[in-house]
């Protein structure tokens, strides 16, 4: 009888395990390429909510990035991803890289890090201006990342188009590799700073930012609002300089009609542990969880009612 009894026991706990196991959701966070900001940060993000959302686990999925994220939110593939501010609200408008695939229906989870656009090359490059990649072998990230979105923006301005130049379609890791190796002459990154892959590129070979003249940059800050001036001072690369660049906030998405007691659980376990996530994760430093009231697409019903 008591071995009946302990045979009970056993079976009990070993169903109440896997009922739990079945029961709990896997949230799919989609990220970008290893070597940049948004797969660590998409790391930290499942680390808290499998820590903390009771019911939910989550894993971080490579993904070509900032461009292709809300398309795989979107489309279900993806439950959550990270994105900026200026291509959110292009999804939900159907604009730019989005107007061919009609209006999405995104919202907002909360605010992250900041990312800068990395133009860098080797230190004794005659590269110097933005103009001067013209018919030059440039690393502009996967495609269908943020970073050729960018470019797509900066080149019209300079009377330029990608075919001006020689792109290699390349994570940013493969990229600045090929940056070092002489492959490339110039590696471009949209990233959260540090980036690793500019970091680990520095370890071998002494690099230099490429540069925007006074006059342009403030003409690419007229036309696209929703960019901010950064400096990168030097001593984060150790490059001869301090790096003027572009930047724009970042944010977490999840389709609206997602439910709003998992994206209440979601925002939860995130922006009540930024102590926490900041330990984990040094991008989280610079996220300011009040700015996820002010992003440019509406909070989702989940988010709204933790900020409130």
């Amino acid at each position: 009888m008591r071995s009946l009894n302990f045979f009970l026991a056993v079976t009990v706990v070993v169903l109440f395990s896997l009922t739990s196991q079945v029961q709990a959701k896997e949230l799919r966070i989609g990220t970008a390429s290893q070597g940049g900001a948004f797969y660590p940060v998409g790391q930290a993000i499942a680390t808290l909510i499998n820590k903390y959302a009771d019911g939910l686990t989550a894993v971080p999925v490579v993904t070509q990035g900032s461009v292709q994220n809300p398309r795989l939110v979107n489309s279900g593939e993806n439950d959550i991803g990270i994105t900026n501010n200026n291509l959110a609200l292009f999804a939900n408008e159907g604009k730019g890289p989005y107007a061919k695939g009609g209006k999405m229906d995104l919202a907002a989870v909360g605010s992250l890090h900041f990312s800068i656009l990395h133009m860098i090359t080797m230190a004794d490059s005659p590269i110097n201006t933005f103009e001067d990649i013209k018919g030059k072998r440039v690393a502009v990230g996967p495609a269908g990342g943020g970073t050729l979105g960018f470019l797509n923006r900066i080149m019209p301005v300079y009377g330029m188009t990608i075919d001006d130049i020689k792109p290699s379609f390349l994570g940013y890791s493969d990229g600045f590799s090929q940056l070092a190796d002489g492959n490339v002459d110039a590696a471009f990154a949209l990233s959260g700073y540090p980036a690793g892959a500019v970091t680990q590129a520095r370890v071998t070979k002494e690099l230099k930012h490429i540069k925007f003249t006074d006059a342009k940059l403030s003409e690419l800050l007229e036309k696209y609002p929703f960019y901010s001036k950064v400096d990168v001072p030097k001593d984060v690369y150790r490059t001869p300089e301090d790096g003027t660049v572009l930047g724009v906030s970042n944010m977490l998405i999840a389709n609206a009609s997602m439910d709003e007691e998992t994206i209440y659980k979601v925002t939860q376990a995130i922006y009540e542990h930024m102590d926490e996530f900041r330990q984990i994760n040094a991008y989280a430093k610079q996220i300011v969880p009040e700015q996820s009231k002010t992003l440019t697409i509406p909070l989702h019903a989940g988010s709204a009612r933790y900020f409130k």
